[in-house]
């Protein structure tokens, strides 16, 4: 894990990366803050580090006080937070997100949101709007016609986050948002040229990748994908040869890494045996990067194995921004941060967890 990478033509410090965790600390105007600079300098040990999911449109939101980068402000705001990063040596991915059918008309000024096809999300949970918590809706299939706009937005997003200084992008095809939505079976039954056959329902991801590829190099671009998960409601029954279809095309479209959600400690749809490093392994030949529930000797294990390059970590980096130098050193985690603090819009358990004290 200590040895460096090269991922591309970048050079990594360490295998160790900062999985990119949902936060909500930008304000109702999604603009990156001193706040946020502060918590990815903190991490900037970290050999490389995948940003908060960021909506790439209005269209696209679905989360309280995430950051956006669909305005030349926001943008303006990521510059400013990416040079602090590159100033304390890290390495920062920006992560494009659009939610899908995991939002809520309250998002949209009362429109609903959008999906390949009109299938509600269902979930205990709900959703938290701006309006409050309730329940999802079931949100209005893309007309074929609206696809190249929903393209168009993640180019745009692309441009700006090249201004900002971003050292690459991760395209969000994972967790049940937009792209995933269009990906699995579950939620894709669409009649066009994006839904039906493997090839229709990746078409849209690959028209994603192709065109963030025409501002970025192929080189720093991943993508990310749950080939095991549930969240929001997903889980297909062809899923094993969803994800190795896409991982094969992917990495014919050359993008560098592929991030996958392999572990199962964010829930499993138990459809079979679950997808591995290993499978992707034999389909990918570029970068991978494996997350989800792993600590420090399983990490070690899969990278000595030749399964994975890197491994993300979330949930642990909360409350250990020195979580590299913990591992390197053998030096004890902090508690988890709870829950709680994890989603808030308040400072507190956002970037006070301290770095340890080896006195």
């Amino acid at each position: 894990m200590f040895e460096k990478y090269s991922l591309g033509s970048l050079t990594l410090d360490n295998r160790v990366a900062l999985a990119p965790l949902t936060r909500a600390r930008a304000g109702l105007e999604r603009m990156p803050n001193d706040l946020m600079a502060k918590y990815y300098c903190q991490r900037a040990s970290a050999g490389l580090m995948i940003s908060e999911a960021t909506v790439v449109s209005k269209q696209g939101i679905g989360w309280q006080q995430s950051p956006g980068i669909y305005n030349t402000e926001q943008a303006q705001a990521w510059k400013s937070l990416v040079e602090k990063v590159h100033s304390a040596g890290g390495t920062l991915f920006l992560q494009l997100w659009h939610c899908g059918r995991a939002s809520h008309s309250d998002f949209h000024e009362g429109a609903l949101p959008v999906a390949p096809s009109a299938i509600r999300l269902e979930s205990e949970d709900g959703i938290h709007t701006p309006q409050g918590k309730k329940q999802h809706e079931v949100p209005r299939a893309l007309e074929t016609d609206e696809i190249p706009a929903v393209v168009d937005d993640y180019r745009q997003a692309a441009v700006r986050a090249k201004e900002a200084g971003f050292d690459g992008l991760e395209v969000h095809a994972a967790n049940g948002y937009l792209l995933n939505q269009f990906l699995e079976s579950k939620t894709n039954r669409r009649s066009d040229q994006y839904g039906g056959s493997l090839e229709n329902r990746f078409r849209l991801l690959g028209e994603v990748v192709s065109a963030v590829s025409e501002v970025f190099p192929a080189e720093r671009i991943g993508v990310r994908l749950s080939p095991n998960g549930v969240f929001n409601d997903m889980g297909s029954e062809d899923y094993r040869e969803t994800t190795l279809y896409a991982a094969e095309r992917l990495n014919a479209l050359g993008v560098q890494y592929l991030h996958v959600l392999d572990g199962l400690a964010f829930g499993f749809h138990e459809l079979g045996e679950p997808v591995t490093l290993a499978e992707i392994r034999k389909v990918f030949d570029r970068t991978l990067i494996g997350n989800c529930g792993y600590d420090k000797d399983t990490a070690e294990e899969q990278i000595a194995a030749g399964n994975a390059d890197l491994i993300a970590f979330g949930r642990p980096y909360i409350s250990n921004p020195d979580l590299a130098e913990r591992f390197r050193n053998d030096w004890p985690l902090a508690e988890p941060a709870p829950m709680e603090h994890w989603y808030s819009h308040e400072p507190r358990g956002y970037a006070d967890y301290p770095a340890y004290d080896e006195a």
